[in-house]
């Protein structure tokens, strides 16, 4: 097995890996934070891709990196605080969780089928030059295995994730060293989902009083709560065959018949394509005039523990 590629982060060699990620590559990157392991954003199979390199047991969503507010808002409907906060730490390490638009480009796997997504500016140089020539949001969690210790290195990115990078562009040490801090802008009041380098004191001048995440009724993070994703129509695992009135899910070459509307994640059975539709078969299927969805057995291995993680919570009872 051959070495991963590192390479400086000359302008050359930016431009290529800008290339490289519309072309449905990974690339890894350094940002004032950490490193990311960076993706089109609104390419499905290549956000399918960055969970099966980290090895992410959850379709948890990630971080959309853009170059700065205009960009933003063409993904996410801002209010009054959320242009605050954007003209006080953008560029910077503050990460906002907004409502996504309607017509938002963004893959439904990156912000895990809710109708929210995360979206930071980063200020490191060469982060904002790779988001210009790549000219698309990028998709970018920390470009490490899932469950290690985040990257603050070209070489700790290499170690981690080795070949499963097309590219590493090694910008030197990551300044700041310390995750983005999370916020979620959606309720009421802002509530830190995720501490990180900017710190709540500095959120709350800015925004006014924070909600203390405890005590809300929701989770630390999205895709948290038991159910979530749901269908409106009833979801039924592991089914072998199709009721009467039921639309399917199909995954693999055997797919039973009779179903009024069948989907089929991957008929060949490549659990990378699977991830990469699921959300967005299961909204196609959501329809009215059927009774429920069969969904066939997902494999629990690899990319099909976390989708099967994610139909057991939108099967799970309300």
């Amino acid at each position: 097995m051959s070495a991963p590629r590192v390479v400086p982060a000359t302008p050359d060699a930016v431009a290529e890996a800008g290339r490289l990620i519309r072309a449905g590559r990974l690339v890894a990157f350094p940002t004032e934070t950490v490193y990311g392991l960076g993706c089109d954003a609104t390419d499905d199979r290549a956000v399918a891709l960055v969970f099966a390199a980290k090895g992410r047991p959850e379709f948890n969503p990630v971080i959309v990196h853009v170059g700065g507010r205009e960009d933003a808002a063409r993904l996410a409907r801002f209010d009054a605080r959320a242009d605050a906060l954007a003209a006080a730490f953008w560029p910077g390490a503050l990460t906002l969780v907004l409502p996504r638009t309607e017509n938002c480009p963004v893959s439904l796997l990156a912000t895990a089928g809710l109708d929210t997504i995360a979206l930071r500016a980063p200020s490191h140089l060469i982060a904002r030059a790779l988001i210009a020539a790549t000219a698309r949001p990028i998709a970018a969690p920390s470009a490490n295995r899932s469950g290690k210790v985040s990257p603050t290195t070209a070489a700790h990115v290499a170690e981690s994730l080795g070949e499963e990078v097309a590219l590493i562009l090694d910008g030197g040490p990551c300044p700041l060293g310390l995750e983005s801090t999370v916020l979620d802008l959606v309720g009421a009041a802002p509530t830190i989902l995720r501490p990180g380098a900017v710190t709540e004191e500095a959120i709350a001048a800015v925004a006014g009083p924070l909600a203390q995440h405890e005590d809300r009724a929701r989770p630390a993070a999205p895709g948290m709560l038991a159910r979530h994703y749901a269908t409106r129509l009833p979801l039924r695992l592991a089914a072998r065959e199709v009721r009467p009135g039921e639309a399917l899910l199909a995954f693999g070459p055997d797919a039973p018949t009779g179903a009024p509307l069948t989907l089929n994640l991957s008929p060949s059975g490549n659990l990378i394509e699977a991830a990469a539709n699921l959300f967005a078969m299961m909204r196609t299927l959501d329809r009215p005039g059927l009774t429920g969805i069969a969904v066939m057995p997902i494999p629990e291995a690899g990319l099909g523990r976390a989708i099967n993680d994610r139909l057991r919570r939108a099967a799970a009872p309300g």
